[in-house]
């Protein structure tokens, strides 16, 4: 009888030893499966926008087309210019379709955040408050903001300070009005306008002057030569660097595409699409004082 109720006892503990251990294998079984779970959402979380558009085979680029020398329609209304070709090459050596979406620049940097597009490419200057923003590139062209203005009287600008009540014809949100109005201007702004229609109302005298960068305010005033228009002489000021602009946080992206500048530096490629643009290489930093603006935050 003894040996009966101790077998029953051993019994009873095997059986919940067994069941102790099904519930341990039930247990391990759904911690396994929160780990794959977890995992897979860390793997999706890791997939960074460059990921995305190598599975699309496509990069989308924001840019107005309606700068000469940069970014404008020739006269096969082809899209081209130095921040286009730029563009365009950095895909191609991705191996990767480009898509443009034009744009006006006081759209661009939305478009960049909402996803719309991948990249922005519009001679647009990387400065310290843009960069806690957005992501960019290192700089593929090298600049400073000259002035046009009247031939006939300079627009009474002999200096920064006379911009105090002119009017500066410019984007809304671009550096060169930022430095119109802390001088004092009043900024006329447009949409995305051409470079004709800022330069007329110069000439005409809707406006006094357009700020804008040396390469683009130099092409730009040599094709209406019928304008009363010129670059300023004696005025040249804040030094700038242009590059891609892209959301922040896509720190992925950036590697790429550097690596990719970098071997169009590297192997000539930038220069060429520079002097054939602007007849000098913009993609090299030049060795000339540039006067700063101080006081301003851009």
């Amino acid at each position: 009888m003894l040996k009966k109720k101790i077998s029953l006892i051993l019994l009873l503990i095997f059986a919940l030893f067994l069941a102790a251990c099904g519930g341990d294998d039930k247990d391990i079984n759904q911690a396994s499966d929160h780990t794959a779970s977890d995992s897979e959402t860390e793997e999706v979380a890791d997939e960074g926008l460059w990921d995305e558009i190598k599975a699309a085979g496509e990069i989308t680029v924001a840019t107005s087309g309606t700068l000469i020398a940069a970014s404008f329609y020739d006269e096969n209304d082809e899209l081209t210019g130095y921040d286009v070709e730029v563009a365009k090459e950095i895909a191609r050596r991705l191996d990767l379709d480009i898509h443009f979406e034009i744009m006006g620049i006081d759209s661009m940097f939305s478009a960049i955040n909402s996803g719309r597009v991948d990249l922005a490419m519009n001679d647009i200057e990387a400065t310290e408050v843009r960069k806690q923003q957005f992501n960019f590139s290192d700089p593929y062209k090298y600049s400073h903001a000259v002035m046009a203005v009247r031939e006939s009287d300079l627009s009474g600008i002999h200096s920064l300070e006379d911009l105090e009540g002119k009017k500066a014809g410019g984007g809304a949100t671009t550096i060169y009005s930022q430095i119109a109005e802390h001088f004092g201007a009043e900024v006329v702004t447009y949409g995305n306008a051409n470079n004709e229609a800022y330069l007329r109302d110069v000439s005409t005298g809707r406006t006094d002057v357009v700020i804008n960068d040396y390469y683009l305010t130099t092409f730009g005033v040599a094709a209406f030569p019928d304008f009363d228009l010129t670059v300023h002489p004696d005025i040249a000021f804040h030094p700038s660097e242009q590059a891609v602009v892209m959301k922040k946080g896509e720190d992925q992206l950036t590697e790429v595409i550097n690596q990719v500048l970098k071997e169009m530096r590297e192997d000539g490629t930038l220069t060429e699409i520079a002097i054939k643009f602007y007849q000098e290489d913009a993609s090299v930093q030049k060795d000339q004082e540039i006067e700063t603006v101080e006081g301003l935050e851009l």
